[in-house]
């Protein structure tokens, strides 16, 4: 990031027949020599044909607002080998320009020069030329570059509600008190102040009505996902029980796990739609850059009425079938235009659902590319009666993915984002402008290079602030001006509004003063918000968090049961095994009926090798909860290691019968069948395991095996050659895919495999031997002699006479007859 207090430019003048007295200054070379910009100028007549810097910022035909601080000019100038540039400004009136000489590649004018620049260009172009030259040679133009530019009389006239983000983003979910709001207007020469910051649950997509004078915001209270914050905003705003509803009371009775997506309140202020019954990709990514996948496969609109308090979904955007989701309002209220395609059912799916899935959840998008594209359609919305849905024409059935639609405050216009896949924060995204009733989609001029998304228009109509990332994994906010014709203007960036190191988005334009919003607190924070808080924490492995949120619930409701057993499953993770028996014990008493305590007791005891204790409170559970999987399964585990491995099958045939999709259960059931002899139902459960652990080594590496015993040696060799591709650092897998390969005599796949082993662990007995093997079964004894010689002398070195002398042996013998083949595998 730039800093700006190190871009003040070396010397400023005013004019071309600006004196040393009045202009302050002229640049002087090394040797004393004033360099006189005008002089430079009048070079680039003489100048050939000189080098051409790239100007990153502003680009060509960048329009400025009114009230924006001054930018900081940018450019990379490679190879042309100057050591000083002059930024020159002509402007159309014809008076005097602003020169300035700077000795790097970026230009931040001062406030008076910048002013002066903005009334000078306002409503018409000022052109920038830039001259990179040396200091020693200040009349050998090296290179030159131009843009034209301008200042806009159409002020933006509102200020911004966005958030701050943390990345990676997945940090940001376990911890969301790091996520904080500003307020302020694009004025603004510092970073507007933060309205709202160290909330220790999720706040998400906000929107404001049409009059700025209702906010909405998806948060997380007590244990509802689908809770929703609506409250007047005014200088000092309290987010309290009174202003959560939760779309959770939509058919609550259906028993299906409402989020609540993409929310958005009605211009007029009394409705709000959003997103219900629904479903989403919603996925961490190792990616700095682009660090989830996002976007709903399931879901309805549904309309939550201020008025009377109701909630029902809208026909003609209900189909349970589709996914439809994502919805904006008509400036007039009359119209809503939403995102839909056919709903899909994720292959993967384990476990309860949690606000971030696992990897293995979504495999067929994140692996596999499978395609998700959404078209927009337009409804009626007749006072919630809605209508018939309507392909959108130009943002619709178009071999894309389109989403984020916006109106323009006029209704005019709709702004939206067009991918060729999914949804939020994609590399392609780009904003494109259609006729609100549809038409010929036109690509904004403003799209950086690299993912345009979520945008607003001012209350104006005039301008259009996103998110975009063309050069940091930061997210910045940008604007550009939007005309009577639906023509943009290249970005102008918002560097000043955000920290360096968060990202911003969400941004919204609020029709209100610029000290409208001053500051939100929350008061709806509950010992139940902490400890849903810290099961988020703890689904992803991070004990550390998960036992810093449980305790701040526990500190507020000492007898918060759900807390002590998330807090004492923390510390287990942590293998603090008394002080986890402690909380555990203590939720116990605090809520004796739970099973799901008693099984986490049972396991941590089995850790610990208590196992009659541990079978005590497994069986306890079952009394609580007789139909518990994880209390059969760790039952199982703990008559294994009792040494009774009938009744751990029976035990293990019961849980993947309440729980077929138990992966532990299924392959432990399959180790226990195979060393019983039990091998093709052995195979059964390695293939479910397999298939519910795709990316597991074990599980594909395991069925291979069993395959090759049982004779399927094809599709045995498949699944061993998966193993090797999951994880190639793993010896015993890559040995055991040789050694069969060699069993089959396939010798010149085996080898490589074995060789690959001897680079990664040079003193392999094993892989030496049968190495050894392979080039006597090929007639290439010398190559067998050398890797038995290896092997000789590590047995040796190893103290292993009976080996060393077995080995001996067959050297002996493959040196007599070298053609002999099939000596024996010493050792083995």
């Amino acid at each position: 990031m730039l800093k700006h207090d190190r871009t003040v430019p070396l010397f400023l003048l005013v004019g071309a027949g600006a004196t040393v007295a009045a202009a302050g200054l002229l640049a002087w070379s090394l040797v004393g020599r004033r360099i006189d910009p005008q002089v430079v100028l009048e070079s680039l007549a003489l100048a050939g044909e000189p080098g051409k810097p790239a100007i990153e910022y502003p680009l060509d035909g960048t329009l400025f607002p009114p009230e924006i601080p001054a930018p900081t000019f940018r450019w990379r100038d490679e190879g042309s080998r100057s050591d000083l540039w002059l930024v020159s400004i002509d402007f159309a009136d014809g008076g005097e320009r602003i020169d300035s000489f700077v000795d790097r590649c970026d230009w931040r004018p001062r406030d008076s020069v910048w002013d002066r620049f903005k009334k000078r260009s306002l409503d018409r172009q000022a052109t920038v030329t830039l001259v990179g030259i040396r200091r020693k040679e200040p009349s050998q133009i090296l290179s030159v570059g131009r843009v034209t530019i301008g200042t806009s009389s159409d002020p933006v006239g509102a200020p911004l509600f966005y958030r701050e983000v943390n990345l990676p983003f997945a940090d940001a979910v376990k911890d969301p008190s790091t996520i904080r709001w500003r307020f302020g207007a694009v004025s603004s020469k510092d970073r507007p102040p933060v309205v709202l910051e160290n909330l220790p649950v999720c706040g998400n997509c906000h929107s404001f009505s049409a009059d700025g004078a209702v906010l909405g915001m998806d948060v997380d209270y007590a244990n509802d996902k689908g809770s929703y914050a609506i409250a007047p905003v005014g200088a000092s705003m309290t987010l309290d029980g009174h202003a959560i509803i939760t779309w959770s009371d939509y058919k609550r009775n259906e028993g299906d796990t409402t989020f609540g997506l993409l929310s958005q309140v009605s211009p007029d202020g009394r409705f709000v739609v959003s997103t219900v019954k629904d479903e989403s990709v919603f996925v961490p990514r190792s990616d700095l850059d682009f660090s989830q996948l996002f976007f709903p496969v399931k879901g309805i609109l549904c309309v939550y009425d201020r008025q009377t308090g109701g909630f029902r979904s809208l026909p003609g955007a209900d189909d349970p079938n589709r996914v439809q989701s994502n919805p904006t309002w008509s400036p007039d209220g009359k119209y809503i235009v939403f995102a839909a395609t056919g709903a899909h059912r994720l292959r993967y799916r384990s476990g309860s659902r949690t606000v971030l899935l696992n990897p293995a959840d979504c495999r067929e998008f994140l692996e596999e590319k499978k395609p998700f594209k959404f078209d927009l359609y337009r409804i009626p919305f007749n006072g919630g009666q809605g209508g018939k849905a309507e392909p959108l024409a130009g943002a619709s059935l178009n071999g894309k993915s389109n989403f984020f639609p916006k109106y323009s405050p006029d209704g005019r216009w709709i702004v939206f984002c067009r991918a060729e896949n999914y949804m939020l924060l994609q590399p392609d995204s780009e904003l494109y402008i259609i006729p609100a009733e549809g038409g010929e989609a036109r690509k904004l001029r403003a799209n950086t290079k690299r993912m345009n998304s979520w945008h607003s228009f001012s209350p104006n109509g005039k301008w259009l602030v996103f998110s975009g990332k063309p050069d940091s994994p930061f997210t910045r906010l940008y604007l550009t001006h939007i005309d009577e014709q639906g023509e943009s203007t290249p970005a102008v960036v918002l560097d000043h509004l955000t920290a360096p190191d968060r990202a911003a988005n969400i941004p919204e334009f609020v029709n209100a003063g610029p000290d409208a919003i001053r500051q939100i607190q929350e008061r709806f924070i509950d010992d139940v918000s902490y400890t849903r808080a810290a099961w988020e924490c703890f689904k992803s492995n991070d004990y550390v968090d998960a036992e810093r949120q449980a305790r701040k619930a526990l500190a507020m409701n000492p007898s918060n049961w759900d807390a002590l057993r998330c807090l004492g499953l923390s510390l287990f993770g942590r293998d603090q095994y008394d002080e986890a028996i402690r909380y555990l014990s203590e939720a116990a008493k605090a809520n004796p009926g739970e099973g799901k305590i008693q099984v986490d007791l049972g396991a941590v005891l089995i850790s610990m090798d208590r196992l009659d204790e541990a079978v005590s409170h497994l069986r306890k559970a079952l009394e609580l909860t007789p139909d518990s999987a994880e209390a059969y399964s760790n039952l199982a585990v703990a008559a294994f290691h009792r040494g009774d491995k009938q009744e751990a099958m029976r035990c293990w045939l019961r849980t993947v019968e309440l729980n077929p999709n138990d992966y532990a259960a299924h392959h432990n059931l399959a180790l226990a069948l195979d060393e019983q002899g039990s091998r093709d139902r052995a195979i059964e459960h390695y293939r479910k395991a397999a298939q519910l652990k795709p990316d597991d080594c074990l599980s594909q590496a395991q069925l291979g095996i069993a395959l090759c015993a049982q004779g399927a040696t094809q599709e045995g060799l498949t699944h061993l050659a998966d193993a090797v591709n999951l994880d190639p650092a793993n010896v015993a897998v890559r040995y055991r895919l040789a050694t069969t390969l060699t069993g089959l005599k396939q010798y010149d796949q085996s080898t490589p495999q074995l060789l690959r082993i001897l680079r990664q662990d040079p003193h392999n007995v094993d892989a030496m031997l049968t190495l050894a093997t392979n080039y006597a079964e090929t007639a290439q004894a010398d190559r067998a002699i050398h890797h038995l010689e290896q092997a000789f002398e590590v047995a040796n070195a190893a103290g292993n006479r009976r080996l060393a002398e077995q080995i001996a042996g067959r050297i002996e013998v493959l040196r007599q007859h070298p053609s002999l083949k099939n000596q024996g595998d010493p050792g083995r």
